[in-house]
């Protein structure tokens, strides 16, 4: 799939920016570059273009639903640093997203928390220690919860780690790498001293299921000790995606080839002999009906069986 690349005519603010931003604006201007406080550039930013297609699209597409939600003066994932980088990029997000907001923002919102709350609470225990976000894409977890202290490298493909340049700059414990996630030099980077937590946030289901086995048991292998955090889609929802039915407006998500049941995270334990524990990670706080059902999926077992999950895989410390 090829995305057009939207022409500065297609930049009609009311489709860039989510109604209601101003309760969860961005922070004041003159604030320092890569304070984790959230930082926003300059209002006189300039707009910058987006050409992204098939995967390293599906960024701008997280990106846009995490903005709408945190736009919502009762959002389940304040988050104004995705609002100001919605309107400052040069993309037609509603053409090809549709209007947002509703159910999709709130479970992608949802999905997001549990990596921030697995992130925060291993700065808690390793307030010095390494964040390495594989695939990050355009998320902006490190402006919700960064300590001040704590170090986080960044792995992506090319084109996405150019563009993350230029709207998210590194600050001075942040580092950029552009490098495919199933290359293994990008651990070379990783000084685990103080510690490791690895998330792979909206990544796995668009790799094949060797080369998952082949992250997971590299990451164990180089991170004894560490934390890696992943998500994963159903079975079903990955055979849709394979088949080309996943679509929405003028969008269409690209392959999944590596689906998994919740029911079946054990398995990942196979990967490696040193992947000591696996333990879900349950979405918690929902608004409205979203809510009040969300316990339900915790125990029901049809439902809970078949739904996306969020994992964290806890390797053994081989270490003297």
């Amino acid at each position: 799939m090829t995305a057009r690349r939207p022409a500065s005519s297609d930049r009609v603010p009311s489709d860039r920016v989510p109604a209601g931003a101003a309760p969860n604006g961005p922070a004041p201007a003159d604030q320092a570059p890569g304070d984790p406080a959230g930082a926003s550039p300059r209002a006189s930013a300039p707009v910058v273009a987006a050409d992204l297609a098939a995967v390293p699209e599906t960024a701008l597409w997280t990106l846009y639903h995490r903005a709408v939600e945190a736009a919502r003066p009762d959002t389940v994932l304040p988050d104004p640093k995705a609002v100001e980088l919605v309107a400052r990029i040069d993309y037609p997000f509603a053409e090809r997203f549709g209007g947002g907001g509703g159910l999709q923002a709130q479970l992608q919102a949802l999905r997001v928390a549990c990596f921030d709350r697995e992130v925060a609470d291993f700065l808690t225990r390793h307030p010095r220690g390494t964040v390495v976000c594989l695939g990050e894409g355009l998320e902006t977890q490190f402006w919700r919860v960064d300590n001040g202290r704590a170090d986080w490298l960044s792995v992506d493909l090319p084109e996405l780690i150019s563009l993350r340049e230029r709207l998210l700059p590194a600050g001075p414990r942040q580092q950029l790498l552009a490098c495919s996630v199933t290359d293994p030099s990008w651990a070379d980077e990783v000084d685990p001293a103080q510690g490791v937590l690895i998330t792979a946030q909206g990544l796995l289901m668009y790799l094949r299921p060797g080369e998952v086995r082949d992250l997971i048991a590299g990451c164990a292998e180089r991170f004894p000790g560490g934390t890696l955090v992943l998500d994963t889609v159903p079975r079903w929802f990955s055979a849709l995606a394979v088949q080309g039915k996943l679509r929405d407006h003028g969008y269409q998500a690209p392959p999944m080839p590596f689906g998994m049941d919740a029911a079946e995270r054990q398995k990942l334990r196979t990967a490696h002999p040193a992947v000591a524990e696996v333990r879900d990670v349950y979405p918690s706080g929902g608004r409205g009906l979203l809510g009040a059902l969300l316990p339900a999926g915790a125990w029901l077992p049809v439902v809970s069986a078949k739904r996306p999950s969020v994992v964290a895989l806890r390797f053994a410390d081989r270490r003297p």
